[in-house]
């Protein structure tokens, strides 16, 4: 591995003790010894692109997911533990068949088993998509190493541990829209780039936080759904719109059969989260989605929030509370229709070609 202080090409033997026998100075991560075969130059490579160079701040959830991304495409069966074992059982085969020995015949049929075993797994997509090391222990394990090591985050991670979900004081003006985000990740994300103060709009994490703030809520002021493409973010959605009957209720999360048919989403699966039957029966009786897509959902394959990119997502939902701002504003409203919110000059008035920012 690189040193990430002096840069120098370590073998194994130079890096005892996670410290370099060049610089001797501390790093935090090995690819070696961590599940996700992390190193802190790869980690702060893949911080600056998730940040956007600095401009906006991301969370450790939103980074687990961009470091396990290409390691959830791989099966835990790899191909050379067939090709070994199919090896080894004919070559054992042979020799028990010319020497007569009889338990060369069996050590080669358990082999021959074993590389058979490998092959139907890997057909049947065994151990696909579930990732080497959990949100959980990146934070308690690689995020704690890097803590130890530095002292604080990378550069442009904030923590999305606590409550993240900011808390309106008792005086605040009444909100232009509620954002349901269950995501502590996705809320420390959009609380620290801003989003909640610029458009006046309360982020909480769940349908108990909503109640309390409709009688505040403007007549036109919707509820917006930021949630997970996954069973327990199909079934918020369907509990919100059941329990606000009156009021307009928006998906503004990631639809299962958009992520479906992107090729360069890559779901996973929790294991933590794979839906009880009862939820299923729920999905089911919704009669929303086809029985493949009931089966996709049941084994736990999921589409996270913290796996879009985190400049696109939060410029779509800036977007989202901007016009959500206008139509419940009468004041904003009469800007814009009178052109105030484009750019001077602009053909036709259209709308900022910035995003409206």
């Amino acid at each position: 591995m690189i040193c990430p202080h002096c840069e120098r090409d370590l073998l194994r033997k130079e890096r005892t003790g996670n410290i370099c026998g060049r610089c001797k100075r501390p790093y935090a991560l090995d690819p070696k010894t961590n599940s996700l075969r992390l190193g802190d130059l790869r980690v702060r490579r893949i911080t600056d692109g998730l940040t956007d160079d600095g401009r906006i701040r991301v969370t450790p959830g939103q980074l687990w997911y961009a470091l396990t991304r290409r390691r959830l495409t791989a099966s835990a069966f790899a191909p050379g533990c067939a090709g070994w074992a199919l090896f080894g059982g004919v070559l054992f085969g042979l020799w028990g068949v010319l020497g007569g020995m009889t338990y060369m015949l069996y050590a080669a049929g358990a082999l021959l088993a074993a590389a058979l075993g490998v092959l139907v797994a890997r057909e049947t997509g065994a151990g696909l998509g579930i990732p080497p090391m959990s949100r959980a222990a990146f934070r308690s394990e690689a995020l704690a190493a890097w803590l130890r090591v530095y002292g604080s985050l990378p550069p442009g991670l904030v923590d999305d541990g606590g409550h993240p979900w900011p808390r309106r004081p008792a005086n605040a003006p009444a909100p232009t829209a509620v954002l349901v985000c269950p995501d502590a990740s996705i809320a420390a994300f959009l609380a620290a780039d801003g989003l909640p103060e610029r458009h006046g709009i309360a982020l909480v994490q769940g349908p108990e936080q909503v109640t309390p703030l409709l009688p505040a809520l403007p007549e036109r002021a919707p509820v917006l759904v930021l949630r997970d493409a996954d069973a327990h973010g199909e079934l918020l959605l369907h509990r919100l719109r059941e329990t606000l009957p009156g009021r307009r209720v928006v998906d503004a999360g990631v639809s299962l059969r958009t992520v479906r048919g992107l090729a360069k989403a890559v779901p996973y699966r929790d294991r933590a989260r794979k839906p009880a039957p009862e939820e299923m029966h729920r999905l089911a009786a919704l009669g929303q989605f086809t029985a493949q897509e009931l089966k996709w959902l049941a084994r736990g394959w999921r589409f996270p929030l913290v796996g879009l990119p985190p400049a696109r997502l939060l410029a779509v939902v800036d977007g989202l509370a901007e016009r959500i701002g206008r139509s419940v504003d009468p004041e904003r409203r009469d800007a814009a229709e009178v052109g105030f919110m484009t750019w001077p000059g602009a053909a036709g008035g259209g709308p900022d070609a910035a995003g409206g920012r």
